[in-house]
């Protein structure tokens, strides 16, 4: 009876779509069945950017980092030149060098080890039925709610403006940031390499070496790289990269996940009695409007809506997927860790997809800034998920 539960996995994809389009418009339908491909192939390829970092952290497995940065490349190869020719109608992921960055990208690399996942981590394993996202989920959202409520506090503390890359062209943009991911992957690489008949290192001790002498130092300070070609990594970077060139197509902006989980708090405290009219975010346009519109109507919640549907579909294709239970610590501790990263995505201006993708790969400064603080921060919250039984 597999072909029937398949069946129906489809027939409610598309009978979702169609019930988007009908509700919202064509645009809203097509970013709903987008939403379905990013979350397929994020399940299917077990496409994970905490896990990719993780791995390079704990194991020297480079193939995750590795595909991160060929998605990096290809999403802005794909769409930068449309972003410099489209006269403003597709506009990128541009941020500011602020202090907020710097701090909030830090924070978010440190909670999203703890919590198993960033924000596309979260909503593709919740749709996958894992216990601990389901525990994450909602404290994210009340996390990026409040965090954006505080957003302009926190970009008045100051910094430098944007620095964007496409000012002197698309060429030179691309060729800039394909340099720039070439370095990392190469140093990734090293990593591996220099690690060969090395002992294991424990995270504070990489953390130590990374401090006193550098990268350098960082990669040899790691246990030995029993790395395996994993295709799924490379397929998965493939498929996003024009799943990203399609939403950015579609919607006019790239793919964010923040946001629409923003909303979704936003939206639950004001139901809740709480007043949003004189809020410094949420009280002034656009973002009022989005609360008194349908969640529908919402660019980024539609493509979130249809993420965990596909991941739900991906993880069933083949039968129901089967979790252990996590302990009442770990639960506790990743929920602490989802209003963290909600939180912080808001101070950072988006978290892995939002910042990290979407600004590199609209040739954004930020988005750089955002990678190295956000990396360290992982390294810190390996240790710490290493603490509490992770």
């Amino acid at each position: 009876m597999r072909w029937f539960s398949r069946f129906l996995l489809v027939f409610g994809a598309l009978a979702g779509v169609l019930a988007v389009t009908l509700a919202a418009g064509l645009r809203q339908g097509l970013l709903a069945l987008l939403g379905i491909g990013f979350g397929a192939v994020l399940q299917g390829a077990r496409f994970g950017f905490t896990t990719g970092w993780r791995d390079l952290i704990e194991r020297r497995d480079p193939q995750g980092l590795w595909a991160q940065m060929l998605l990096m490349v290809l999403a802005a190869a794909l769409t930068l030149p449309l972003l410099a020719g489209s006269g403003g109608e597709l506009v990128g992921a541009v941020a500011p060098l602020t202090i907020s960055l710097v701090l909030g990208a830090f924070l978010f690399g440190a909670a999203m080890q703890l919590a198993d996942g960033c924000g596309s981590g979260t909503l593709y394993k919740a749709g996958g039925g894992s216990p601990l996202s389901f525990v994450v989920l909602p404290t994210f959202a009340f996390g990026s709610f409040l965090g954006a409520s505080h957003q302009p506090a926190w970009i008045e503390l100051g910094g430098l403006p944007a620095v964007d890359l496409l000012a002197f062209g698309w060429p030179t943009a691309l060729a800039l940031t394909v340099a720039a991911c070439g370095l990392v992957a190469w140093l990734a690489g090293r990593a591996r390499g220099n690690t060969e008949g090395q002992a294991q290192a424990s995270p504070q001790a990489v953390t130590q070496q990374l401090v006193r002498t550098g990268t350098a130092s960082f990669v040899a300070a790691a246990r030995p790289a029993q790395p395996r070609w994993a295709t799924r990594w490379w397929l998965g970077a493939l498929l996003l990269a024009v799943l990203y060139l399609a939403h950015l197509v579609v919607a006019g902006q790239p793919w964010g996940i923040v946001y629409g989980m923003g909303v979704w708090g936003a939206k639950a405290v004001s139901a809740l009695g709480w007043d949003l009219s004189g809020d410094a975010f949420w009280g002034v346009a656009p973002h009022a409007q989005r609360l008194v519109e349908p969640i529908l109507a919402d660019v980024t919640s539609v493509t979130n809506i249809g993420l965990i549907y596909g991941a739900i579909a991906a993880s069933r294709w083949n039968g129901a997927p089967k979790f252990t239970a996590p302990s009442g610590r770990r639960l506790a501790a990743a929920a602490v860790a989802g209003l963290v990263m909600g939180y912080s995505a808001r101070m950072a201006f988006g978290c892995n997809v939002g910042a990290y993708l979407g600004g590199i790969a609209s040739a954004s400064l930020h988005g750089w800034v955002w990678f190295a603080l956000a990396f360290a921060g992982s390294i810190v919250g390996v240790r710490i998920r290493r603490r509490v039984g992770a």
